[in-house]
């Protein structure tokens, strides 16, 4: 039996791929797909992508094409149409092997399929026509970067956020880890743009969207950037990359400020060296290393990393910004954030800047507490003598507080980061407006323990609290906040100014005020409400 339900098998496999006439399509269907359907010219051809529930969607388009650490080229031309229906490629990254079942339970996460050949886009949009202009929000994902992808979270999917406000959705896969941040340009001109590739990728996306979202109904001159955690930075980067200037026109940083300063070129360049070193290459064989494996190269490229880290760690120097990021290398990054150069590129981008309350906090289990006794006995390892300080300013900044798990996961550097870049951009004088956020729902979920956890607020900026149930609950207060949160963000990318309808009147942020939307049941706007709580764990001024 088993044999001959095989060779069944088998047979209908081979069998042509003609849909019986009854299952046609008609406008009606959540789907419509077919050789006529959601058909767009590109500078490269055109594409074909789908309808869903009238959301015209196109994935895995190409927007470039570069060789290993070569910088981005337009992607080649076709002359038939192109199927663009499904993701593309992401790019090679860890293999996951293995994940904590509790965590990885909210995540959802999908792994997609690795190629090197990782340059595409994906498309939501209401309409196709060039007659109505709609702003345009690029998303760009997070895992640092070293890994994560456009197709990485159920969050990602732009459907509702398109239909949601009228506007056109756009997320990006590009290098990443040692494809897109090894810096090769001691060995010659050849490989000047490779310590940026990653980053020049996105570049090129938003080159792609300046010549060719006219066509899906998106403003050209009218683009957001926004992303979360490592999207967050690379938002960030691109604010100081004078290649991109032009190319959008706000910025929203989620739970990414972290990027402080880039990766000086002389520590990236130590890492490059030990690769060679670690592969037994001579400085004249560097043309190698484009051809070895990705896991070959990557393997070595871990133990570079290590072996630098060592040697830094001997002479006393710190390891600061070692790894795969970007990089101060005088071309696509000439200057470093917080100089006056850096600054006055971005002064006309309004910046939209957040972080949620409890970050990678609950992502540890130690991190729930019995009782007060046992958060006590924690916080101590953290704060020593600084405890009761550090409790009484956890109350005082949030008042709802009454969990012992509370006052563990509370977290502390996102949101000083979040401050820090919030007062830089707003110190610049005739600087573009700032706005500032703070994310402290909880989601209900497996007894709460994700609380407000790192990447929680992404299902309430896409709408898709449906999409998120695991994480989210789905219940009606999380969708009545998203709701909201989304309104905001659609808001900020037509025009700079995410005051909505159902939200407090959220004033512009300024380091005097310190206003910062906090997101939850009941939104709120506070000043400074955590400034002593930061400034006891840390121990230094805000």
């Amino acid at each position: 039996m088993k044999t001959n339900s095989l060779l069944l098998a088998l047979t209908m496999l081979t069998l042509p791929l003609v849909a019986p006439a009854q299952t046609t399509k008609t406008a009606s269907s959540p789907i419509m797909a077919g050789k006529d359907i959601a058909v767009v010219p590109t500078e490269s051809g055109k594409v074909r992508g789908y309808i869903h529930n009238g959301t015209y969607t196109f994935k895995g388009i190409p927007y470039a094409k570069a060789d290993r650490f070569m910088a981005p080229t337009k992607p080649d031309s076709w002359t038939n149409v192109r199927s663009s229906m499904t993701y593309g490629p992401v790019c090679p990254m860890d293999v996951t092997t293995s994940t904590n079942d509790e965590i990885e339970f909210p995540f959802h996460h999908d792994w997609g399929y690795t190629n090197e050949n990782c340059l595409s886009l994906n498309v939501w949009t209401p309409q196709l026509t060039a007659a109505k202009k709609r702003p345009v929000m690029v998303w760009l994902h997070g895992g640092g970067f070293t890994a994560g992808s456009s197709v990485e979270l159920p969050s990602y999917d732009g459907e509702n956020l398109t239909k949601k406000g009228d506007v056109v959705v756009v997320t990006v896969n590009h290098r990443l880890n040692i494809l897109g941040f090894l810096d090769l340009g001691a060995y010659g001109d050849k490989y000047k743009n490779s310590p940026n590739a990653g980053l020049m990728d996105l570049v090129a996306s938003l080159q792609w969207v300046k010549q060719n979202i006219a066509q899906f109904g998106g403003d050209p001159d009218n683009v957001t950037i926004f992303g979360q955690s490592g999207g967050g930075g690379k938002v960030t980067s691109l604010m100081n990359a004078p290649s991109a200037k032009g190319l959008f026109q706000k910025a929203i940083v989620q739970s990414g400020s972290y990027i402080t300063s880039f990766t000086e070129s002389e520590l990236a360049r130590k890492v490059s060296a030990a690769l060679l070193e670690e592969l037994h290459l001579q400085p004249n064989q560097v043309d190698s290393l484009q051809k070895i494996s990705y896991e070959r190269l990557n393997a070595a490229g871990k133990k570079a990393i290590r072996k630098v880290g060592e040697s830094l760690k001997g002479e006393g120097r710190p390891a600061f910004g070692l790894g795969w990021g970007p990089i101060l290398d005088g071309n696509f990054l000439p200057n470093q954030p917080k100089e006056t150069a850096a600054l006055a590129l971005s002064k006309d981008i309004p910046l939209l800047v957040g972080s949620t309350k409890t970050e990678f906090g609950p992502f540890n289990p130690a991190n729930r507490p019995a009782d007060m006794e046992a958060a006590k006995a924690a916080l101590e390892k953290r704060y020593g003598d600084k405890t009761p300080a550090y409790l009484a300013a956890v109350k005082k900044a949030y008042p709802e507080t009454t969990q012992p798990a509370d006052y563990v996961n509370v977290d502390i550097n996102f949101r000083e980061n979040t401050i820090r870049q919030a007062n830089q951009k707003s110190g610049v004088a005739g600087a573009a407006p700032v706005y500032a956020y703070e994310f402290t729902w909880a989601s209900p979920v497996n007894d709460g323990i994700y609380k407000s956890m790192h990447c929680m607020e992404i299902p309430f900026v896409f709408d898709n609290i449906s999409r998120c149930e695991e994480m989210t609950g789905g219940g009606k207060e999380a969708q009545a906040l998203a709701d909201k949160m989304s309104r905001a963000w659609i808001a900020f990318a037509q025009t700079g100014n995410p005051n909505v309808k159902g939200l407090p009147a959220w004033p512009q942020y300024t380091a005097d005020n310190g206003a910062t939307m906090i997101f939850d049941n009941v939104s709120q706007v506070k000043n400074h409400h955590d400034k002593e709580l930061i400034e006891v764990a840390t121990g230094k001024p805000l």
